[in-house]
């Protein structure tokens, strides 16, 4: 398996997770990844970089397994988290992306080898 700086070799660097960021990525299959203070927490595959991104950013629990597991972390017993508590929270962090002809394999090698927190379903090794 190849290592961690040589999967991520082909990603753009870190950028701000901001709508004004992600209008600017490629609208082309690819693989993302959110950082939260330089972690990769998240590793996420798409058929179009920039709508996958910005419905990271706009959408509701029910839109991606990123945003649901994103409010779980910030619910509290007397309150869920609102979509707009998601969105400050993934505002505060980075993303970067690839594009790829392939994005379901890259993502399953990068989630095998990274393991990041808000990925529930780890793919197993063949």
């Amino acid at each position: 398996m190849p290592d961690t700086v040589e999967l991520l070799a082909a990603f753009m660097p870190p950028l701000p997770y901001m709508k004004d960021v992600v209008a600017d990525a490629p609208a082309a299959p690819g693989v993302h990844l959110v950082l939260d203070g330089g972690e990769i927490v998240y590793v996420g595959h798409t058929g179009n970089l920039r709508a996958r991104l910005r419905q990271h950013l706009t959408g509701n629990r029910d839109s991606s397994v990123l945003h649901k597991q994103v409010g779980q972390l910030l619910d509290t017993p007397a309150q869920a988290a609102t979509r707009d508590d998601i969105a400050r929270w993934l505002g505060r962090c980075e993303v970067r992306w690839q594009e790829t002809d392939n994005p379901e394999g890259t993502k399953e090698a990068l989630v095998l080898a990274l393991r990041p927190r808000f990925n529930r379903k780890v793919p197993r090794s063949r």
